[in-house]
């Protein structure tokens, strides 16, 4: 018998409480699906936080959004069960899951209408290798192509990694069919086209 080589999988081992100084990206995607009138829209989440308040906000302001959220921090799930537990009508719109996004197979996701993004290549590194995880560019490819044409996918340009997701969103534009829209605060947003 071998044993095994394949690496454990690569998750974080902290949580992010909500400290919107430091980084309000989530603040600032409720604020634009607020700001822009997205009612009824079926939502990708790259990053829960403990503190989960894009689940929350689109629960409490009657958009009917529904949001699907991935977390790689085993606290962050803990906080969100607690969360389903205590506010059912919260859980009722808004899933979270444990994993970690480069292993995400898009045959267990439905189509959505808006994706964020805000965490691209700030955790993928040669531990996810040791599984064959995807690459950023694959990721970002494979939820584009889970996003309804004139759905959005958005970007947080504070990132500690943006410089390196800039790079990667550079070649994406060469492979999908979407527009640039513009900034909206810290976010940047796109648009599938077709």
């Amino acid at each position: 018998m071998t044993e095994d080589k394949k690496g454990k999988l690569h998750f974080w081992d902290a949580i992010w409480d909500l400290r919107v100084k430091e980084c309000p990206c989530d603040v600032h995607f409720c604020d634009w699906l607020e700001k822009n009138d997205v009612k009824n829209a079926s939502i990708f989440h790259f990053g829960t936080g403990s503190h989960h308040i894009v689940g929350i906000r689109t629960a409490e302001n009657g958009s009917n959004n529904c949001v699907l959220a991935i977390t790689a921090s085993p606290g962050e799930y803990d906080a969100f069960v607690k969360l389903a537990i205590d506010r059912p009508e919260v859980e009722k719109t808004y899933k979270s899951f444990f994993g970690d996004i480069y292993q995400l197979e898009p045959r267990l996701l439905p189509e959505f209408d808006v994706v964020t993004l805000f965490h691209l290549c700030e955790f993928r590194n040669e531990r996810n290798d040791e599984y064959g995880a995807l690459t950023d560019l694959q990721v970002l490819e494979m939820l584009t192509d889970k996003t309804r044409p004139g759905g959005y996918v958005i970007f947080y340009t504070k990132s500690f990694a943006f410089d390196t997701a800039e790079k990667v969103i550079a070649q994406w534009e060469e492979s999908r069919k979407v527009e640039k829209i513009g900034l909206a605060e810290t976010l940047l947003v796109y648009r599938k086209t077709a």
